[in-house]
Order: C-alpha cells, then sequence, then structure tokens
C-alpha cells in the first residue's frame, strides 16, 4: 500500500512537471515581476530590497555585497548572464575570486524541488528569473 502511495505521488510530481515544461515562456514583464520576487526572498537580505547592496545584513557582512544595480557599469556596458549565472549558482568555485561569503543558491534551490533533475530544472529556472530582473534594475 505505500509502495502505490509513493508512486501515485511521484507520479502526480512528473506530470506536474510535464506540464510546467509545455508552458509557454514568461513574457520579459512577468520573468522580471517573478524575478523580483525571488530577489526579495533570496537576496534582499544582503543586497537591499533594490539591489543596492545596503540589505539589513550588509553591515556585518566583509567584504560589503554589491550594488547589483551597477553590473553593467562595471563591466563595459552589459550584464555577463552567463558569468554572472555561475557566480550565483556558486557549485563552480573558481579560487582566484577569493572566498564566497554568498550563500550556493544552486544547491538551496534545487533542494527546493529535491534531488534529481526536477530539482536542477527548479534551480536553474529560478536562476534565469534572478537575472531577468537584474538586468531591469541597471543604471
Amino acid at each position: 500500500m505505500q509502495r502505490y502511495g509513493f508512486g501515485l505521488v511521484v507520479g502526480w510530481w512528473l506530470l506536474l512537471a510535464m506540464a510546467h515544461a509545455a508552458e509557454l515562456p514568461p513574457t520579459p514583464e512577468e520573468a522580471v515581476r517573478v524575478g523580483h520576487q525571488h530577489f526579495v526572498r533570496y537576496c534582499s537580505a544582503c543586497h537591499g530590497v533594490e539591489g543596492r547592496g545596503d540589505g539589513p545584513a550588509a553591515a556585518v557582512l566583509q567584504p560589503p555585497p554589491a550594488d547589483l544595480t551597477r553590473i553593467a557599469q562595471r563591466r563595459g556596458g552589459h550584464v555577463p548572464a552567463p558569468e554572472i549565472a555561475v557566480y550565483i549558482d556558486g557549485r563552480i568555485w573558481v579560487p582566484a575570486h577569493g572566498q564566497r561569503e554568498m550563500p550556493v543558491w544552486g544547491e538551496r534551490l534545487k533542494e527546493i524541488a529535491g534531488s534529481g533533475l526536477l530539482g536542477e530544472v527548479v534551480a536553474q529556472s529560478q536562476i534565469w528569473l534572478l537575472l531577468q530582473y537584474l538586468q531591469s534594475i541597471q543604471q
């Protein structure tokens, strides 16, 4: 009986994932809106609600959190999305970048949906939405 219940739950999750994958991609406005929601939930404690590096935890962090509204300004006028995505994800550590103060969001976001492919899809989708928001707040 327990096997049947477990199989039912797994089947339901697979159907949900397939239905989600079949949806049309979000509009740019929707991606920014949802990305902002994720940013407020995961990033604002350090980077502030507007991404300026002035969140409530910023005062105790060394080095202080970056002003994320100026990524493009620091990077020749554009946001290097793949590089920023890898940094947010955090599972690939680059020793030349020094110590990592930021959480390893790739692992944390993956845990939301569990391990395996579904968890990885959720993590990468949320990082993509965060990138859409970050691109929208550049000065």
